[in-house]
């Protein structure tokens, strides 16, 4: 069922300076809305849907119920390349696609006397891709859709205001810098090429919070001087609006939120964890962070709901890495370095992260051996769900393998746009139309990690290569899950496929 291009006509352009389609001219029953929600460093652990028992998730949960999931769902190890890979749909071993850049370019009080230098900077070392190569908004645009972003923007790390626009977007509001992204009050976001200062945010850092929870630390997260206004209500409500002023044409809003990554910091702490006596003050912040994110999961539903176009919204949640840990407390749950509750250090290698170990009350990896930055199960699987009612099955679990890479192929075979140039993910739409329930042929997902790549193939083998050791490990998935039994020497088939394609990797 693929939708179909479309024929369109502009009348003007709405309040955000968005050209505006006649409305007549679309069908909009075939050609939904979409909405995507991207989490940041949102363990799958963390969701009531996959037996989180200190914080209920209902609104997300309500994606699960009247969706189709994807219990084999991957990002990538940490924020930049997942996002990078899920906007141009190549798997984060490529070095040729795009250019990661240190974040902290924008952080000063002097914006408007740097940015020129900066962003003239960020454009000569862009990796541009070729004009006919599209991103995910260019496939919405060629649909004739109209595309914003909300939140922390693009890649995650640094990137221009020049380069927001050539990678497709009609609308943007957030952060263009990571550093800046770990603080919840800007004294400055960016809206369409222009600075908007946030009145009553006065901290160069956005208030960056601490890691750890100490006396002092606590008071300086609630000492409120200079945090008049929180980022992500700032997000919310021009999501809500970008909604209302699209209500009669079919947009893309990829809402990429903050939360909840840390560190933690949050204007209130949530009821259902605010007596909670097994909590610490940080944990219950943190928690208190992923309540947020869920209720603004449900005011975008609800105003879906309100203007009558829900059914017609294909809305997605996912996240871009595994879990992180931002809620130290005495000797548990450190973020860097990471140890277990006696202090021994985790090797990814040798002594890898479990929520056990490290004594993690949410257990936000959901049981599985690993977290960010490593290419363990614990750090690159994440939630995927997509909701379309009438056309996507309810409460379907899908055990197909797939990757944020995916994202593109899949909308441009619903949406019936021609990718000129060959990308690495491949298209489920088969799977979310209900056509079969899996994918015919055998498919490998690709996974980067400073020690070195992983390879999962749709049959649940995985490869796991150390550069420096120069040694792999093979584990079976469907039986092993948290990767304790290594199989090399077991299935020398298996190995010499998948060894083929580590090699292919290490060759990029």
């Amino acid at each position: 069922m693929k939708i179909g291009n479309l024929i369109f006509t502009l009348i003007g352009v709405n309040s955000f300076g968005i050209p505006l389609v006649n409305a007549h001219s679309i069908d909009q029953q075939k050609h939904p809305n979409v909405v995507f929600v991207y989490a940041d460093d949102m363990g799958r652990g963390m969701l009531s849907h996959y037996g989180q028992q200190i914080i209920t998730t209902p609104n997300i949960d309500r994606l699960f119920a009247e969706g189709t999931s994807f219990d084999n769902a991957y990002g990538c190890m940490f924020s930049a390349p997942a996002r990078a890979s899920m906007l141009t749909g190549y798997n984060d071993c490529r070095h040729d696609k795009w250019l990661i850049e240190k974040g902290g370019l924008f952080r000063t009080s002097a914006i408007e006397s740097v940015i020129d230098s900066v962003e003239s900077v960020i454009n000569s070392r862009e990796v541009k891709q070729l004009p006919e190569d599209l991103l995910l908004p260019q496939v919405f645009k060629k649909a004739g859709y109209v595309t914003g972003e909300i939140g922390k923007l693009d890649w995650g790390f640094t990137v221009s205001r020049q380069a927001i626009k050539r990678h497709g977007w009609d609308y943007y509001y957030g952060y263009l810098d990571h550093v800046r992204c770990h603080g919840y009050y800007p004294p400055f976001l960016f809206e369409n090429g222009k600075i908007v200062k946030i009145p009553g945010n006065t901290h160069v850092n956005c208030a960056k919070a601490f890691e750890s929870e100490t006396p002092e630390n606590y008071k300086k997260r609630w000492n409120m001087t200079g945090k008049a206004v929180y980022s992500q209500n700032l997000f919310i409500e021009k999501a809500v609006e970008f909604i209302r002023e699209n209500k009669n044409h079919p947009f893309f809003l990829y809402h990429p939120t903050q939360l909840p990554h840390g560190p933690v910091a949050i204007p209130a702490v949530n009821a259902e964890v605010k007596d909670n006596p097994n909590l610490s003050e940080l944990e219950k912040e943190y928690a208190s962070m992923v309540k947020m994110l869920d209720d603004h999961v449900g005011v975008l539903i609800a105003e879906l709901d309100r203007l009558g176009i829900l059914d017609n919204t294909i809305f997605i949640f996912s996240a871009d890495n595994g879990h992180e840990t931002y809620y130290t407390t005495g000797n548990h749950c450190r973020k860097a370095p990471a140890r277990d509750t006696k202090g021994k250090r985790f090797d990814v290698w040798n002594y890898p992260y479990t929520s056990k170990r490290a004594g993690d009350v949410f257990d936000g990896n959901d049981g599985l051996t690993g977290k960010k930055w490593s290419n363990l199960e614990g750090g690159v699987r994440v939630p995927l769900v997509f909701r379309w009612p009438n056309k996507i099955r309810r409460a379907n679990q899908s055990t197909q393998l797939v990757s944020n890479y995916d994202l593109i192929t899949t909308f441009a075979d619903l949406l019936g746009v021609n990718l000129p140039v060959k990308k690495d993910g491949v298209s489920i739409a088969p799977i979310l139309l209900d056509r079969q329930d899996r994918l015919v042929t055998r498919r490998y997902v690709y996974l980067n990690s400073p020690i070195g790549p992983a390879i999962i193939d749709s049959d649940g083998w995985k490869m796991i290569y150390n550069k420096k050791k120069k040694v792999a490990r093979l584990f079976y998935l469907p039986e092993d899950e948290n990767e304790l039994v290594n199989q090399m020497g077991k299935h020398p088939k298996v190995e010499q496929r998948l060894m083929n394609q580590v090699k292919q990797v290490l060759n990029y």
